[in-house]
């Protein structure tokens, strides 16, 4: 369980890592023993921010959905919590499905693919609170404890060919700026299939 001096914890600056430039579409993707891409089916790769973010888990949530509909893509998410952290949020939020989780407590592969420490107002604008209320409101998706990890490390997606070649790239501008993973896989060739209608409304206003 977390505590208040683990949350506040997760407020204080990291220590500054140095970064790597972000790979662009057509670059080599950045290589890491920690992360073994498969040579036989393309990637995506989700940074998250940190385990109890609710941009995080509705970022993971999308992932484990995708991830069972395309079997034909390997996807992976990065946590910079510890793992037994990881272990116990990935639960929390509904288990990993066919998403591979890598632990990257140092933050060493963030910033190999140059995702550093953002600002005060990337996490705290007046319109990343909002959304985090209309996220929580709308889908039931609120701040979880944070046990481990900081506030202040940037997410992003990338998406990579077999072959290694970044193919799609994409650095949050903000918190709550979540990746458009339709976007990733169809920058890979693969047909992205039709979600399924809402569920009809059985209360309030029709």
């Amino acid at each position: 369980m977390s505590s208040l001096n683990q949350e506040w914890e997760s407020f204080k600056t990291p220590p500054t890592k140095e970064l790597s430039p972000v790979p662009k579409v057509g670059d080599k993707a950045p290589v890491h023993p920690n992360l073994t891409l498969p040579s036989d089916k393309p990637t995506v790769i989700v940074f998250l921010r940190h385990c109890g973010c609710p941009f995080a888990e509705k970022t993971f949530q999308n992932m484990t959905s995708l991830s069972v509909q395309h079997k034909e893509v390997h996807f992976v998410a990065v946590s910079h919590s510890s793992a037994e952290a990881t272990e116990r949020w990935v639960v929390q939020v509904g288990g990993n499905w066919e998403v591979e989780v890598a632990v990257d407590l140092e933050r060493e592969l963030y910033a190999q693919w140059g995702l550093g420490v953002s600002s005060t107002w990337h996490v705290l604008s007046p319109l990343t609170l909002y959304k985090t209320l209309q996220l929580g409101k709308a889908e039931g998706i609120w701040n979880r404890p944070t046990e481990s990890g900081t506030r202040w490390q940037t997410s992003g997606a990338f998406a990579v060919t077999p072959a290694g070649d970044v193919a799609w790239a994409k650095v949050a501008a903000s918190a709550d700026d979540l990746p458009d993973l339709d976007a990733a896989l169809a920058s890979l060739g693969v047909k992205v299939k039709p979600k399924p209608p809402p569920a009809p409304r059985t209360e309030g206003f029709l």
